[in-house]
Formats: structure tokens, C-alpha cells, sequence
């Protein structure tokens, strides 16, 4: 499958469609999920196109896969979550009904999650 340069955290990052960016480096761009699923639901994308986790460990250097993960660990910390704890989520292919195909993220956190891989409802 070929990146497809027009999926919505594309035209995120070129500046086509605005986004409430919370945390942003040269390898990451953090902002609010927009239909959040917990108290705090960030979403953590990668500057570069990537289509999942699996492109990303594959074509990304060691530099830009640890500064990504780096700022995954910056947001949940800046988000207040290191003290309660929060889960982190990506999403890979059909199965996991991951729904862009631009590698992300995502942090979740601020109630309690119990045992489940999802959070329950609130």
C-alpha cells in the first residue's frame, strides 16, 4: 500500500486542515483527539509519512523512531498522567480498524481503564 498524501494527518501537517497542537517537535505533532474516548485522549503522529507501526520500525531511522517515542512519553507526562497512568494505542490494518493510514498514536488516560485492552465506557 502506498502512503496516500491527502489522509486527513497529512493535510494536518502540511497545514491544510488546522489542529489544536498541545505538543510539537522535529518528530512529533500532539494534539486532542477529536471524538476522545477517555478524559485525556491525545493523539501522537510522526512529521513523516508513515502508514502504520509496521512502515515506521521498517523505514524510519533509530534517531526518528526514539525522538517519536520520546514525545509520545512527553505528552503523556505533560498531559499529567504519569502519576495515575495512561495506556498507549496503535492501531495496524483492517483488524484493528485502524482508520487513517498515517502511522499515530494514541494516549489515553485520566480514569481508570480496568484490565481490558479498551477503556470502558464512560
Amino acid at each position: 500500500m502506498a502512503y496516500d498524501v491527502n489522509n486527513i494527518f497529512a493535510k494536518i501537517l502540511s497545514g491544510d486542515i488546522p489542529c489544536n497542537p498541545i505538543f510539537q517537535d522535529e518528530w512529533a505533532l500532539a494534539f486532542p483527539d477529536i471524538s476522545p474516548q477517555c478524559p485525556v485522549h491525545i493523539l501522537v503522529i510522526p512529521k513523516n509519512a508513515y502508514i502504520s507501526m509496521a512502515d515506521f520500525s521498517a523505514k524510519g531511522s533509530a534517531e526518528e523512531v526514539a525522538g517519536f517515542f520520546r514525545a509520545v512519553g512527553k505528552v503523556a507526562k505533560n498531559a499529567g498522567l504519569d502519576e495515575t497512568g495512561y495506556r498507549i494505542i496503535a492501531n495496524h490494518g483492517e483488524d484493528a480498524h485502524q482508520e487513517v493510514a498515517h502511522f499515530h498514536v494514541h494516549v489515553l488516560g485520566g480514569k481508570d481503564m480496568h484490565r481490558g485492552i479498551l477503556p470502558r465506557p464512560s
